[in-house]
């Protein structure tokens, strides 16, 4: 059986592209990478995830002391309110310098390492935060650099990252995962790491208006009480 490293953060658009591995019949192995961020509910909640679903789960650390970013630092404010039109236009606090590229070489590594054919990374370039790491000039330019620069890529066994979710709007990825049947309940989209989501951040605002748009109730609101709706 084929197999792929899925890029896990346990937060809505990377549960979706577990479920989308696991329906292309790859075998699915996890990667959670904890880099120092604010909270750890979305790793909590990654967990569960792939406990439920028996999935190899790899968890690695690293530490990013030099900040730079608003899920790094609790001195620097979350943005909140954010008009609609604003969230993709401009890059705001919570991006974090060379995430993505430091998650993708890990991943890289590991599916070198798991002689993995493919990489799952649910970024998303429609209904997103605005991060430049999302977008698929950057995807692409880095696809490239990884061939030239692994065993992998030098010996002809190229590893493929597939961006399922790339070009899909909130609601069509919502409705994408209701149909793969993901439990969006167990899965965390906010940016602050309390009891139940504040309902002001970006990642809030983007999943409320998606669960909107789909026309269905988001069932995370059901499993944490008194929480915000759309």
């Amino acid at each position: 059986m084929k197999k792929a490293i899925c890029l896990l953060s346990g937060g809505l658009d990377s549960a979706t592209c577990l479920f989308v591995a696991r329906a292309e019949k790859y075998e699915t192995v996890a990667l959670s990478i904890e880099y120092g961020q604010r909270h750890h509910r979305e790793l909590t909640a990654a967990r569960v995830l792939t406990k439920e679903l028996r999935v190899r789960h790899y968890f690695a650390a690293l530490s990013m002391p030099w900040g730079g970013s608003a899920l790094l630092d609790g001195h620097i404010a979350l943005p909140q309110n954010r008009e609609e039109e604003k969230i993709p236009a401009e890059i705001p606090a919570t991006y974090v310098p060379g995430r993505n590229s430091i998650f993708l070489s890990m991943a890289m590594s590991c599916a070198e390492a798991q002689k993995a054919e493919a990489i799952f990374f649910g970024a998303n370039a429609i209904d997103y935060s605005g991060y430049p790491d999302c977008r698929p000039v950057y995807l692409e330019a880095f696809a490239g650099a990884m061939l030239r620069g692994t065993k992998a890529g030098t010996e002809g066994e190229r590893v493929e990252i597939k961006t399922p979710l790339l070009r899909l709007s909130k609601k069509d990825i919502i409705l994408l995962g209701l149909k793969l049947k993901v439990p969006y309940e167990k899965t965390w989209s906010c940016y602050k790491g309390e009891s139940k989501p504040c309902g002001v951040c970006d990642a809030c605002l983007l999943r409320a208006k998606g669960f909107h748009e789909a026309g269905v109730p988001d069932p995370l609101f059901a499993a944490v009480p008194n929480s915000f709706s759309l």
